[in-house]
């Protein structure tokens, strides 16, 4: 088996500016000029423990080219990629529209370089050149819609390798799976009505965006069932996610038999994440992947490509990286968890009645997955 790796320091220069967390800075309203909470401090720390750790030597780095055009727009429409590219140019630069995301001078060509280098990496995956991958791009791109961005996302990275996949690569049917913290409204909205792309999200219930990811939301038309959302409970940690893989991850993966699994993998449901309240552990990715690899071996010859989503903690969500790239690679290095001691006593939470209601009734919409198609067949 081998791994591929996907990072490049222009991801690094996207400039988000001087904000307050993750408002603009406005001090005649009293909001202090800060950082803001996107910025490059966790993949830049993630990609050094990646290096210092040795675990980079054993990757194969697959370079990232910019998306073109055409790429950009079996997803995008051509007014969105036109406004990222205009608040690009603008020499403070801009925001992306929901008035939360900032596009930074240049932004427009290091979000194409990050859309493009989870095709290349879907490609590498494709042609057998690598076993799976990880692309540690940024800015991240699940919130983004087919004509706004929004939640720190610019072009949705994953929608875009997913359609030259179908486009390019021969790989028709194509599982998404999210466990950021933050349901992945802009991938639900862009394949809700395709039966040909299933999106599970696991994320905080309410966190972001606001009245988004509900149980209710299972896709339309002919994706009738291919859209899975499980709304979680704030405070549900390792025991309640490790529930929802087992009880509605896999299975559907299993029913639905996918070519390709992408993984939008955002780091923010760690249990020191400022920007969710989850309490997820470097152990709880470890686990976790080692389900996603173990299902992809079975079902699409080992093809899952992971791309970076969220993670807000500096200091914790290297060790997040480093404990899910080392399972997918297949190894381990001498770097361990050092915070893995105060952690323990959130690992061993156990699954809670409420939490466990809203899994086995996500849960149900598992056989729904072709009912659509059974249902309307001759």
């Amino acid at each position: 088996m081998t791994t591929g790796y996907v990072f490049h320091p222009e991801y690094l220069w996207h400039d988000t500016g001087t904000s307050a967390g993750l408002l603009p800075a406005n001090p005649p309203a009293g909001i202090q000029p800060a950082v803001h909470i996107e910025n490059p401090e966790a993949k830049r720390r993630a990609h050094e423990l990646i290096h210092v750790s040795g675990l980079l030597a054993e990757l194969t780095v697959i370079e990232p080219r910019r998306a073109t055009m055409a790429e950009l727009l079996r997803v995008h429409t051509g007014d969105h990629v036109q406004h990222i590219k205009t608040q690009s140019d603008l020499r403070g630069g801009g925001d992306a529209g929901d008035g939360f995301s900032p596009v930074g001078p240049g932004s427009y060509a290091i979000a194409r370089l990050a859309a493009g280098g989870l095709i290349e990496l879907v490609t590498a995956v494709a042609r057998g050149e690598v076993t799976n991958g990880y692309a540690l791009t940024r800015p991240p791109g699940h919130h983004a819609t087919a004509d706004l961005g929004m939640g720190f996302c610019l072009f949705n990275n994953i929608a875009v390798a997913a359609r030259h996949a179908q486009a390019e690569l021969g790989l028709t049917r194509i599982a998404i799976v999210d466990w950021d913290a933050h349901h992945g409204n802009g991938t639900q909205s862009i394949f809700y009505t395709d039966p040909n792309v299933l999106t599970i999200s696991l994320h905080q219930a309410g966190c972001f965006p606001p009245d988004s990811g509900w149980i209710r939301e299972n896709g339309a038309g002919d994706g009738t069932g291919y859209t899975i959302n499980v709304p979680l409970p704030p405070g549900t940690g390792h025991a309640g996610y490790l529930h929802a893989m087992t009880e509605i991850v896999l299975p559907a993966l299993e029913r639905f038999a996918p070519d390709l699994i992408l993984l939008a993998n955002g780091f923010d449901a760690n249990v020191f994440d400022p920007m969710a309240r989850q309490m997820l552990t470097a152990d709880s990715y470890r686990a976790m992947t080692r389900m996603l690899t173990d299902a992809a071996d079975r079902l699409c010859h080992g093809r899952l490509v992971a791309a970076h989503e969220g993670g807000y903690s500096p200091f914790y969500v290297p060790y997040c990286t480093l404990a899910f790239l080392e399972e997918l690679a297949g190894t381990t290095t001498r770097v361990t968890d050092p915070l893995a001691a105060v952690v323990a006593e959130y690992a061993a939470e156990p699954l809670r009645p409420h939490q466990k209601a809203v899994i086995d009734e996500a849960a149900q919409l598992v056989s729904r997955i072709g009912a659509h198609e059974i249902a309307a067949a001759p």
